[in-house]
């Protein structure tokens, strides 16, 4: 991903040469910074205040409720996690976090999901070392697809940049991403029908 960066800029940098438009880049890249340090402070504020809500939820116990409710969910998602084990855990607070649109929020619990099936899978045996399960497939599959009532991240974007009713985009949103998460857990499912 570095080299790809790099490559980008310096292709830039060379087609900015060529052409005699090196103030023009200059600007460009000056511009760009300070609008990524203003979007990153307007972002930082609106995921405080969402990482607050979600301290408050799982005070209050709504997080643990919703992740209780998720269980029936995940057991037929992931049946070949025992009931008691860790992983199922941390991918019910990972959909949680993702369903209330707190994407960043919910990567840690993603990276200790993805531990809890890698020690799973290595306990087991059943694929060789450095291979995805097929709960690590899913679980990758649902995070990416990302059910979302509230799509904190598009509405904060949209407010930064000046957009009259940036709230606008949750219907079509939890439309998008519901239809993507069915798409994917069909997917899933086919894939483990056509493995057993």
């Amino acid at each position: 991903m570095n080299a790809l960066w790099a490559g980008m800029m310096l292709v830039a940098v060379a087609y900015g040469a060529f052409h005699g438009t090196i103030p023009e880049v200059t600007q460009a890249a000056l511009d760009s910074s300070k609008e990524a340090v203003t979007l990153c402070g307007a972002m930082l504020g609106i995921l405080s205040f969402w990482m607050g809500l979600m301290q408050i939820g799982t005070a209050s116990g709504l997080v643990g409720r919703l992740t209780k409710g998720l269980r029936p969910v995940l057991r037929w998602l992931f049946p070949e996690i025992p009931e008691d084990h860790p992983a199922l855990e941390h991918i019910a607070l990972n959909c949680v976090a993702n369903i209330l649109g707190l994407g960043w929020a919910s990567t840690g619990e993603g990276l200790k999901a993805m531990e809890q099936l890698k020690k799973l899978e290595s306990e087991r045996r059943s694929v060789p070392p450095g291979t995805a399960s097929g709960e690590m497939c899913t679980f990758l599959v649902l995070n990416i697809s990302s059910l979302q009532l509230i799509p904190v991240n598009v509405i904060a974007y949209r407010s930064q940049y000046g957009s009259v009713n940036p709230a606008a985009v949750v219907g079509p949103a939890i439309v998008a991403t519901a239809v993507s998460t069915a798409a994917g857990v069909i997917f899933c499912r086919m894939m483990r029908l056509g493995q057993s």
